[in-house]
């Protein structure tokens, strides 16, 4: 059996996003950024697919641009505050993705901004009191926390948040490249400086994602170039991906709830099957309890002789999981995530991540090959 649970690292396409990509390749060639009829065409394509983005988010179409990925809007949102919006300091996490924390490390090591992090607690939680207290000291301040962490799933209030920035006139971007697809947002009530998502995390095509920029904040350029993206990103646009981005938000946010329960059932019966077949094993962070991100499911393993090994041995039996975050993969590292919120850094950890395709027979199975291997 062929067993796919790293869906937190990307999600296959849906064949309903591969038709509305193919029909635009076929038929639709034109340039946006032409005058003629066949540009203006396919720059009504991009037109339909940023309102289809922002009404599911609940947000203004002038306030959605289409970019790479979450790589790239991360960088926008963080590097444009700075060098655009006055932004001296930063408060962040030290379990933020690679696509902040190394934006960061940039940013703070050229000169341009003093970085902050918060502590961490054993659960994965970030200390928003804190959060409360740093902002009373440095003006000028972004506060940059994810949703919803990669590998550990603990989700962050962004509403409260939201409101200790206001309290100090601060700016927010959130990451929300785990959580876009998964939960619903309502921008127009939430108030939030920039959030980012990425195409292939919901059924979409790699390579394209999105970045939200509140209308209040007025930034400069990130890529020169033409006037693409009304002079935010120069260079002729993906239409197919962000046709593809669109057609993949919209099929998530209409299943939403459906899909919510199914993969809500399939990390429940695996928790209580892992728990019942193996002993003193350890979940990480709060990802087994209900608050956290019903996508993730990361746990700790008492077979410490096969440390290295694991993750080859799922992968000999056809079951694709992950040690960590996908952007980390080759790396001898350990996890940034598990060396803040794992007191058992020695055990073999595995991140576990479903999708609206995955099945109870398949949690069964990696259960069974898990309980194999552990009792080797």
């Amino acid at each position: 059996m062929k067993v796919y649970f790293d869906n937190a690292a990307t999600t296959s396409i849906d064949q309903e996003v591969v038709k509305t990509m193919t029909d635009i390749m076929q038929k639709d060639f034109g340039n946006p950024s032409s005058v003629h009829s066949h540009g203006r065409h396919i720059k009504s394509v991009i037109e339909q697919s940023r309102r289809t983005v922002a009404k599911i988010l609940n947000a203004s179409p002038t306030e959605i641009f289409f970019t790479s990925g979450g790589t790239e809007s991360d960088n926008m949102a963080l590097i444009c505050s700075v060098e655009d919006l006055g932004i001296r300091n930063i408060i962040s996490s030290p379990i933020e993705h690679p696509a902040v924390l190394h934006t960061l490390d940039y940013l703070e090591n050229s000169g341009r901004s003093e970085v902050h992090y918060l502590n961490i607690d054993k659960d994965g939680n970030v200390n928003l009191t804190q959060l409360d207290e740093l902002l009373s000291q440095f003006p000028k301040t972004l506060v940059s926390l994810m949703h919803a962490n990669n590998e550990i799933g603990n989700i962050l209030d962004l509403q409260k948040v939201s409101e200790i920035c206001r309290k100090h006139d601060a700016l927010f971007h959130s990451d929300t490249v785990q959580s876009i697809g998964h939960h619903e947002f309502n921008l127009k009530e939430l108030d939030i400086d920039f959030i980012t998502g990425s195409a292939h995390k919901f059924h979409g095509p790699k390579g394209v994602g999105f970045i939200y920029i509140n209308k209040k904040n007025k930034i400069n350029p990130f890529i020169h170039g033409g006037g693409q993206e009304r002079n935010m990103r120069g260079g002729t646009e993906n239409v197919y991906g962000i046709a593809g981005l669109a057609k993949a938000l919209e099929i998530s946010a209409e299943n939403r709830e459906k899909n919510n329960k199914h993969i809500r059932t399939l990390k429940s019966h695996m928790i209580k099957e892992l728990q019942k077949n193996i002993k003193d094993l350890k979940f990480n962070g709060i990802s087994h309890k209900e608050e956290t991100l019903y996508t993730v499911l990361n746990v700790s393993f008492p077979c410490i002789n096969l440390a290295d090994f694991l993750l080859l041995k799922m992968d000999m039996k056809g079951i694709s999981a992950s040690g960590g975050s996908a952007c980390s993969s080759g790396s001898i590292v350990g996890s940034h995530v598990l060396s803040v919120v794992s007191a058992e850094k020695e055990r073999p950890s595995v991140r576990f991540s479903f999708s609206k395709h995955n099945t109870l027979e398949e949690v069964d199975y990696v259960v069974s090959v898990l309980k194999e291997i552990c009792s080797e």
